[in-house]
């Protein structure tokens, strides 16, 4: 039985990956950390200096400041981390590479099989359609924190690295008066009522264009994925895991 420790557990994420969990065979929660302590079927703690027991591996939907505290505690204790937050600044990311060295981490910006597999094949069109002007637009509900969403950049850098890196995003037109640069990708942004996630990648070429979108109904799609990388996890060797290394 794979023990877990859910960070952010009192979240709309945390709720729905500790329902997916009840469901799965082999795998129970058995705390949570949050900043209060509400009705849950399991012990939650406030302060990670108040956990008493030592779970097999932890699952972290939460903001990029719990995410590293909760990292601390899986640095001491060596716990396999699966890391499902976004919003990381480029020096927080280094500092979870650097981490990883200590104990497994599995991070991903999107838990979802088909994300990932929409990335695949943005890269590749992204090489076939050289002339295009490539946009993603991203929607998520109202209480959505960072933008653009870390999916959105998952699609971004993915596209960027298969044009050898030369692109660069825009995401705030308003401040500029200036006619679009052919090595741009323009990230655009919406938030609105509850909105799961929605994402499409649009090729903009002569009279025609391009549209891949992926939308998502459900967050059980995430945290299914997240158990998924749990058990992916949980006997491997310290580095840095994401999504390519599970499929």
């Amino acid at each position: 039985m794979i023990k877990v420790l859910i960070n952010g557990c009192n979240g709309k994420m945390g709720k729905v990956l500790a329902a997916q969990i009840d469901e799965s065979e082999n795998i129970e929660v058995i705390c949570g950390v949050d900043r209060e302590i509400i009705n849950n079927t399991f012990p939650v703690f406030t302060n990670i200096e108040s956990i008493n027991v030592i779970p097999d591996i932890i699952i972290d939907f939460s903001i990029p400041e719990a995410t590293f505290n909760i990292l601390e505690y899986a640095r001491k204790n060596k716990i396999p981390t699966v890391i499902a937050t976004t919003g990381f600044s480029e020096e927080q990311n280094h500092k979870i590479e650097k981490l990883s060295e200590e104990f497994p981490i599995f991070k991903s910006a999107n838990m979802s099989y088909e994300i990932n597999l929409m990335t695949k094949l943005v890269s590749e069109l992204a090489q076939k359609l050289t002339d295009s002007d490539i946009e993603i637009v991203e929607t998520h509900h109202n209480r959505k924190i960072d933008s653009p969403s870390g999916t959105a950049l998952l699609l971004a850098d993915s596209i960027n690295k298969s044009l050898n890196n030369e692109m660069h995003y825009e995401t705030n037109r308003a401040s500029k008066r200036q006619k679009r640069d052919k090595k741009e990708i323009g990230i655009s942004s919406i938030r609105g009522g509850t909105e799961v996630g929605k994402h499409s990648v649009i090729f903009f070429g002569n009279n025609e264009s391009l549209e891949i979108t992926h939308s998502v109904n459900s967050r059980a799609v995430f945290a299914n994925g997240a158990i998924k990388a749990a058990r992916f996890l949980i006997n491997k060797q310290n580095g840095l895991y994401n999504m390519n290394d599970l499929i």
